[in-house]
């Protein structure tokens, strides 16, 4: 390898987070993929999955409705607070790879999918709903397949999401905070 090309390839945690995003990007390639991701993608944007997810939790255990509730506040609030690091940190996307998706905004650090995805993972699966933290993996990988975070970024807003709902356990099952 030349020294002009040694100086253009991304070195370091950088250099690790673009092969990576780049090699699931590319598994977008296949149609199936591709819907999927841009499908969990989509039902990840603003929290709203996980949203609707408290919401019918709420509805449906009327005994822990306010837990339910109080755990999709702490989802919302993680998914706030996520948008307010990306304004301070402002990375920019993956340029390096054709996006699946459009997004709202242009930066990636944290992800506040991988934010609100970890924090109804912790929150709703305290709770009892088993199929939340598969589905919250599954949003956070989409990301990457869709070509719009790098795995920093996702695993950064999933330890954000996590924490928030961690430190808000016990408010949301009616405890002090």
């Amino acid at each position: 390898m030349d020294d002009q090309h040694d100086l253009s390839r991304p070195r370091g945690l950088h250099g690790v987070d673009h092969r990576i995003v780049s090699a699931l990007r590319a598994c977008g390639a296949d149609p199936r993929v591709a819907g999927a991701a841009r499908a969990l993608s989509w039902a990840g944007e603003h929290g709203a999955v996980w949203v609707a997810t408290g919401l019918t939790g709420a509805v449906v255990d009327r005994p822990r409705r306010t837990a339910w509730l109080r755990g999709t506040a702490l989802t919302a609030g993680a998914h706030a607070t996520s948008s307010l690091v990306k304004r301070v940190v402002r990375r920019p996307r993956p340029a390096h790879v054709e996006p699946l998706v459009g997004t709202v905004g242009r930066h990636s650090f944290p992800s506040s999918h991988a934010t609100s995805a970890a924090a109804a993972a912790v929150a709703f699966g305290a709770l009892g709903a088993r199929a939340v933290p598969p589905l919250a993996a599954a949003v956070c990988v989409s990301r990457l397949v869709a070509g719009v975070h790098y795995p920093s970024d996702v695993a950064a807003g999933a330890a954000l999401g996590a924490l928030a709902a961690r430190l808000g356990a016990r408010w949301m099952t009616g405890g002090p905070a």
